[in-house]
């Protein structure tokens, strides 16, 4: 049984910074794209970063470039998000998805599976 949980949620001011974390299981995670999407209430579901199985390319949204960065550890099938310069219009739930042999897809139906979500909030 596939399972992704996610970590790291929590409110934070303006400016700061939070590190999300997602524990996969079940799967052979280096096989896997892994990525962030977020949805805030009222809207749709959003790609935020996307990362190759095996490691290497990154892609992200232009709305977090150069202020958020996806990493993955295969040793320990985890795969992180690290979001500094957080802005209120980051507020969401951010969720891990998987996609195997998945080359970092925007898309939400190429992923395979997904987690239950963590809260992200920005206060201004």
């Amino acid at each position: 049984q596939v399972q992704l949980v996610e970590s790291g949620g929590g409110l934070v001011q303006a400016g700061g910074s939070l590190r999300l974390s997602c524990a996969a299981s079940g799967l052979t995670f280096s096989s896997y794209a892994m990525a962030w999407f977020r949805q805030a209430p009222g809207k749709e579901r959003e790609f935020v970063a996307a990362i190759r199985w095996g490691g290497g390319n990154t892609y992200y949204a232009e709305s977090v470039k150069g202020r958020f960065t996806i990493s993955r550890d295969n040793a320990k099938n985890t795969v992180a998000l690290e979001m500094n310069s957080l802005k209120p219009e980051d507020t969401a739930t951010y969720y891990c998805a998987a996609d195997e042999f998945g080359l970092g897809a925007r898309r939400l139906n190429d992923y395979d599976y997904w987690g239950q979500g963590t809260q992200v909030t920005v206060s201004s």
